[in-house]
């Protein structure tokens, strides 16, 4: 194996950057993909829920990290990578993370931080270690009011009135005080709910969710840990006079945790590459979120979760190596 390896070397062969694909159309294939997935879920927001501003917000993100990472390429002198959609998904996770409230100057800093800092500074798509959307959107929170002040829905009347100064109580906040939210669960999982652009529905997440697992952009092993994991904690440990299984399934179809277990957490670039691997990366995700959501200072926990596991994937991987073709288990473990 070693002989064969250091032939490898030899050769020139070597194992580039996630996410691996056979060339820039097969980037975009990817990319276009989650775009899809994505669609059903920002036409909820604008057309039934928030209003036209959902969309001002998305497009002011989508431009913005297209822009930066233009500017980015100019001022370097290196070939262009627009062309190949991340910028776009980018644009549109952050968004998603964000409420229809948000001033467009705030989001224009979560799209310089998500595309300079994290992704470009680190040697752009596949170099990064944390996913850039979450990271952008962790970055906001140096602007509080700005990023956590939710709009009520406006139901049918949202697309003429937008978005007005009206704040609304979002189920998070309710759960954080140890109470089940004036929401029903079915409101919560069809999304006739405040919160940010990406809690509207978790049906319409879900059937992304599906959607991408069918296309063979992720692997359901991820999402599946993370949601199992928060399934199981918040069952076990609800709080004192609720019913479990309520406690339960309002966690799961609260905030961002569909979103982040479905489109956030699955990142081909930031997340374990082996099937033990991506298990315990979505069990410590989940494991993360009830420890954030129960006991830190923000409601929500999904996207600190997340970027926490971004920084062990490399480490899973590692942790059990994948045994390789004519290799005994011995021989696996070093033994």
């Amino acid at each position: 194996m070693a002989e064969s390896s250091e032939r490898r070397r030899e050769s020139g062969f070597h194992q580039g950057s996630a996410p691996h694909m056979a060339g820039r159309e097969s980037t975009r294939g990817y990319m276009l993909d989650v775009l899809v997935a994505l669609a059903p879920s920002l036409l909820l927001s604008g057309l039934y829920l928030f209003g036209y501003r959902a969309f001002l917000v998305a497009g002011v993100s989508v431009a913005g990290c297209l822009a930066f990472e233009c500017l980015y390429c100019l001022l370097t002198k290196k070939p262009q990578t627009i062309g190949d959609g991340s910028a776009v998904i980018t644009g549109i996770l952050l968004a998603f993370c964000l409420p229809v409230t948000v001033p467009l100057g705030a989001v224009l800093v979560g799209d310089f931080f998500a595309i300079i800092v994290v992704k470009s500074l680190f040697g752009g798509l596949g170099k990064n270690f944390m996913n850039p959307a979450l990271a952008g959107r962790v970055f906001l929170f140096s602007f509080p009011i700005a990023v956590t002040a939710f709009s009520a829905v406006r139901d049918w009347s949202g697309w003429q009135a937008g978005v007005d100064a009206v704040s609304a109580a979002t189920p998070l906040e309710a759960l954080r005080v140890g109470t089940l939210p004036d929401f029903s669960l079915l409101e919560l999982f069809t999304g006739v709910r405040g919160g940010s652009l990406g809690e509207a529905s978790a049906a319409l997440l879900l059937l992304g969710g599906v959607y991408l697992v069918l296309r063979g952009v992720i692997q359901p092993r991820i999402p599946l840990a993370f949601l199992g994991t928060v399934a199981v904690l918040t069952y076990l440990f609800p709080p004192a006079g609720l019913a479990a299984a309520d406690w339960m399934l309002y966690q799961l179809l609260s905030g961002g945790l569909v979103l982040g277990a479905v489109f956030m957490a699955p990142d081909p670039v930031t997340s374990p590459v082996t099937g033990t691997g991506q298990v315990l990366y979505g069990i410590g995700c989940g494991v993360l979120t009830v420890f954030l959501r129960y006991y830190g200072a923000y409601p929500e926990g999904v996207a600190f979760a997340i970027l926490i596991m971004n920084a062990c994937a490399w480490g899973l991987d590692r942790l059990i190596p994948r045994r390789g073709f004519g290799q005994t288990w011995r021989e696996r473990w070093g033994r």
